[in-house]
């Protein structure tokens, strides 16, 4: 088996909170790509730069984390009437948790971490997974 990987969606948290409801992730608008390098047992956290998308209030803080599921990716209708592909994400109960608050603490975050961000996804450390697990989850 590999070893398990960790990653970074970068979603409004308005569609964010559709996902979490509905025990799924969606990446980049929908496409598949992204989802096919995730992994069944891999971590996925979200950021979300705002809001809602693309005009919402400016937000910048993690806003959900979960374990990716068995299941490969799959096509679903969206809101709007269109298809994208989904993945099925075991969401954990967490707090949201300004980024503002873990920079100094994470890996990624040294240097021009925006050119991440503007991928869509980005996969992050081990040792940055439960940096941001640990300020999200409260056991």
């Amino acid at each position: 088996m590999s070893e398990r990987k960790h990653w970074v969606g970068v979603v409004s948290r308005e569609h964010v909170m559709i996902g979490v409801a509905g025990g799924f992730a969606m990446l980049n608008h929908g496409k598949e790509a992204p989802l096919k390098r995730l992994s069944p047992g891999d971590t996925l956290i979200f950021y979300s730069p705002r809001i809602s998308y693309p005009d919402g209030a400016v937000l910048k803080a993690f806003t959900a984390i979960g374990t990716v599921g068995v299941k490969p990716a799959y096509q679903a209708e969206m809101r709007t009437g269109q298809t994208g592909f989904r993945r099925d994400i075991d969401w954990m109960d967490a707090t949201e948790t300004p980024i503002a608050s873990l920079t100094d603490q994470l890996e990624f975050t040294s240097g021009n971490w925006g050119m991440l961000a503007r991928r869509g996804s980005f996969e992050i450390s081990g040792a940055d997974a439960q940096v941001i697990r640990a300020a999200m989850i409260k056991d």
